[in-house]
């Protein structure tokens, strides 16, 4: 690939999933890229302080799947080696949506489902191996270099030293905000008289506390998947991860009824979920080790494509730009998609870091609309962007009718998956196949009772 000539120093705030694939991106192009962390990165696989969500469950979708195998050639034979399951959806899956169980039948989209600490031990063992990229460890970003025109660097702390030292100043030409969620750039934007981007919100409160379980596989399905609903707030979710025999299951509820992580509490909660299964899953299985909680779930686009570029010198990626209700398991999957689109610009030759900023956006856009559109629905659910706009309420009155087909009508079944999967956008729900069924069509009655196996397997 072509060296854009010009672009310099880079560096790179935050060596996770989407801070490291980058950093990958730009050390083609760039003279010499650095990538700043808080955390003493692990020479092994294990769970790091700046990865708050870590434990829990981490999926890599089939749009995602395809992302990374194009930017690390190799890497998916790579995860299989490993042991990390592929599951495909909705035959690999007892799954309900609305109350109702899902078809089990057809062909299936595959993810993934590794743990978070071999899929970033993983990626950053091929990402480090470029001469051009260096990482900074216990050293903490604490704002930016530069004025409201132009951002120049970083200044930076060493942690572990004791007292707390004077900031040092980390000179760049671009300066990328990988820090995740918790992203402090439109802070150090204003302490430097620059413009803050408006920031859109969806929050349906939704909390959740995941414990690992060890059980033998059921030969039906690999995984469960009770999905939240403004009718029945409680879900859960069960899967396999790279460690024979191991689970990871995670509880979900609002806030007023947030799953507990005390090991009682969560087991009662499961008894109360609007389905059995879980529970008798749990309570049949051994876990290894206590449930761990998560907060914090709102939906957050910071709109940094609409600063026309300004400040030079800055892009935002990742969850730093557009997060999601992580039940959804979007984040990793769009990280991928974001990186791909700077690849490919940067390839034609595009150094503009507004170009770039947009392009990162737009690759969010379909997540955005599945995780956002389902979050504002849910009861108490608040935000600066909850209220529909009018062309919106056609849209969701359509929405809700390919999901209540979607359980029963295979073809519905398969486009929808497909829009879920980010294989599709979600234009691709009303072509005529889907129209016709959604409009015209009887809703019909799906599995009255959990399909333990699917169709194929019980005929």
């Amino acid at each position: 690939m072509a060296r854009v000539k010009g672009l310099g120093r880079v560096v790179v705030v935050g060596s996770g999933f989407a801070g490291l694939l980058t950093a990958a991106v730009l050390a083609e192009h760039a003279d010499h890229v650095t990538i700043v962390d808080r955390d003493h990165l692990p020479d092994e696989v294990e769970p790091r302080p700046g990865v708050p969500q870590g434990r829990h469950i981490h999926v890599l979708l089939a749009a995602g799947q395809r992302a990374l195998e194009d930017l690390l050639p190799g890497i998916l034979a790579e995860l299989d080696q490993l042991h990390v399951p592929s599951v495909e959806s909705p035959t690999d899956i007892v799954e309900t949506l609305h109350g109702r169980w899902m078809r089990r039948a057809g062909g299936g989209v595959p993810f993934l489902t590794p743990t978070r600490p071999l899929l970033e031990h993983v990626v950053r063992q091929r990402v480090l191996t470029h001469p051009r990229i260096e990482t900074m460890n216990s050293v903490e970003a604490v704002g930016f270099i530069g004025d409201r025109g132009r951002v120049q660097g970083l200044l930076i702390q060493r942690r572990g030293t004791g007292a707390r030292p004077e900031p040092e100043q980390l000179p760049a030409d671009l300066v990328v905000d990988a820090s995740g969620r918790s992203s402090h750039t439109p802070h150090w934007l204003a302490a430097i008289d620059a413009v803050q981007p408006a920031e859109e919100r969806i929050d349906s409160g939704l909390c959740y506390s995941t414990r690992v379980y060890h059980a033998p596989v059921h030969p039906g399905y690999k995984g469960i998947y009770l999905i939240p609903s403004p009718e029945q707030p409680r879900g859960a979710v069960v899967m396999p991860t790279e460690t024979a025999g191991h689970f990871l299951v995670t509880l979900s509820g609002l806030a007023a009824d947030a799953p507990p992580t005390d090991a009682a509490g969560f087991e009662a909660f499961a008894k109360g979920l609007p389905q059995p299964i879980v529970y008798d899953w749990i309570m049949a299985a051994q876990p290894q080790g206590p449930p761990m909680g998560f907060r914090g779930t709102a939906n957050v686009r910071r709109r940094y494509d609409k600063l026309g570029g300004r400040p030079r010198g800055l892009l935002v990626v990742g969850d730093a730009a557009c997060s999601f209700n992580p039940v959804y398991g979007q984040g990793i999957t769009v990280a991928a998609l974001g990186t791909v689109a700077l690849r490919d610009a940067l390839a034609r030759g595009n150094r503009s870091t507004a170009q770039l900023q947009r392009l990162v956006l737009e690759a969010a856009t379909s997540a955005w609309t599945i995780s956002s559109g389902s979050d504002k629905k849910m009861p108490g659910a608040t935000g600066n962007a909850i209220k529909p706009a009018p062309a919106d309420r056609f849209a969701d009155w359509y929405l809700a009718r390919v999901e209540a087909h979607a359980p029963s009508n295979l073809a519905v079944s398969r486009q929808f998956q497909n829009v879920l999967h980010l294989l599709a956008p979600a234009t691709t729900l009303f072509a005529w196949p889907v129209l016709r069924i959604v409009l015209f069509g009887r809703v019909k009655p799906g599995p009255t009772e959990a399909p333990l196996y699917p169709e194929s397997a019980a005929a």
